[in-house]
């Protein structure tokens, strides 16, 4: 993802990740230390990778197994409730909900490993690999009893020519994200783009020394039901056919260790959620989602770069778009239409000392919305150290608005997060 000092965990599963595909697609926390800008900038060999990996991993037959984590604590301050505070996706209605509140949580630690398996002559002698990741935010209504988060799961096939994948991790669309330090990175507030079950194809397509062609779609499975639980008199079901998504990208300029190329991308999903009522069971009301979605990388020097993301969109919920509002559930049940996007630029005081800033909009169409949120966005600052390679400490302030549809519309949260992740 282009951070200046990467953590040295475990290295990919896979050959190394082509501009514009896997290192894109990386976990916007899952790197130390601190916020980073995405792509990847440093490309490897695959006998580099193993080399590497013999350091970090143990073997089992022709598997290597390498294990890696982050221990992540963070403490925030803000000047009024956010959802969900130790984290910010929107802030609350301020009715009776303007006092400051303080927080500290250690749900971000995640663990996990990288599989390295045995090349595969069926598919040319290709690399086979899988990861398997979890977090402690899957229970996060109680807040010191963490239950666990599958983040990904999943196997593949990969060589410098394509890549084959099966199981659940990041989406194809929008997959950039802004280099803030806390754990939600922008969702609701302008960056979309999720975890889904999956499977994926990539093509990579080396033009010359100076072009790399990054084609990508997917076949996903529609998470309606994530952010629409059954409760009467609504129920959700899977639609009969999957969310397509797919994503096209150019690498522009050398690439390789020491090289930072520019990385322009489009993207677009579509697909049906299905909603059922209780007063007529048999007859589901489909809703169709779709986006249209760029993202660009620009690094101008070796320390200092911007980088963004906009979109166009409806029906955006489990894309965490809309500010989480997909559906109007008040009859006719028309989905919500909305747009957004992001801008960050990163600097390099040291290699030790890093800055982001920037800013992030999510602004839903404000007539589709009947009583909830139409507008959020948010101002963010931050800077980490690096006191090792492996353990990062960071402040980030950022400045939220969220407005509400009815009375007591202005809800603004000044947000102070310190975060330290020590990885392995």
């Amino acid at each position: 993802m282009g951070e200046p000092l990467e953590l040295t965990q475990a290295p990919p599963v896979a050959p190394a990740p082509v501009p514009g595909t896997e290192a894109t697609a990386m976990d916007p926390s899952a790197a130390l230390p601190g916020p980073a800008p995405a792509p990847q900038e440093d490309y490897f060999s695959l006998d580099e990778l193993k080399t590497e990996m013999k350091k970090l991993a143990w073997t089992k037959g022709d598997f290597t197994i390498t294990p890696y984590g982050i221990l992540w604590a963070n403490m925030t301050w803000e000047t009024s409730h956010s959802v969900y505070g130790d984290y910010v996706l929107y802030v609350a209605r301020p009715k009776n909900n303007d006092n400051e509140a303080f927080d500290v949580d250690g749900k971000s630690t995640r663990l996990g490993f990288d599989l390295l398996g045995p090349r595969v002559s069926f598919f040319g002698d290709a690399q086979t690999g899988g990861k398997v990741e979890i977090d402690f935010q899957g229970n996060f209504i109680v807040e010191n009893k963490g239950g666990l988060l599958l983040r990904h799961a999943y196997v593949e096939v990969k060589n410098d020519e394509y890549r084959l994948l099966a199981g659940q991790t990041w989406d194809v669309i929008s997959p950039l994200y802004p280099g803030v330090l806390f754990y939600s990175v922008g969702w609701y507030g302008g960056n979309i783009g999720y975890r889904r079950a999956q499977v994926r194809g990539e093509r990579y397509l080396a033009l010359s020394d100076n072009v790399l062609i990054t084609a990508q779609g997917s076949l996903n499975e529609d998470l309606l039901s994530d952010t629409l639980p059954t409760v009467a008199p609504f129920s959700v079901d899977h639609s009969g056919w999957p969310v397509l998504e797919g994503r096209l990208a150019a690498t522009l300029g050398p690439r390789g260790q020491g090289y930072h190329p520019i990385e322009v991308g489009v993207s677009s999903h579509v697909g049906d959620t299905i909603l059922f009522l209780a007063a007529t069971p048999s007859d589901g009301i489909s809703r169709r989602t779709w986006s249209l979605n760029t993202d660009i990388r620009v690094p101008i020097t070796s320390r200092f770069g911007v980088q963004g993301e906009l979109w166009t969109g409806e029906n955006l919920a489990t894309y965490f778009g809309g500010i989480g509002q997909g559906i109007n559930l008040a009859a006719p049940y028309n989905t919500i239409r909305s747009r957004g996007g992001w801008v960050d630029a990163w600097y390099d005081w040291t290699e030790r000392w890093h800055s982001h800033v920037g800013y992030s909009i999510d602004d839903p169409v404000d007539s589709d919305i009947t009583s909830g949120r139409t507008y959020n966005s948010f101002i963010f600052a931050n800077v980490s150290y690096d006191v090792t390679k492996k353990f990062m400490l960071g402040f980030e302030f950022t400045s939220w608005r969220t407005l509400w549809k009815g009375p007591y519309v202005d809800a603004p949260d000044q947000h102070f997060d310190f975060v330290a992740k020590y990885g392995f």
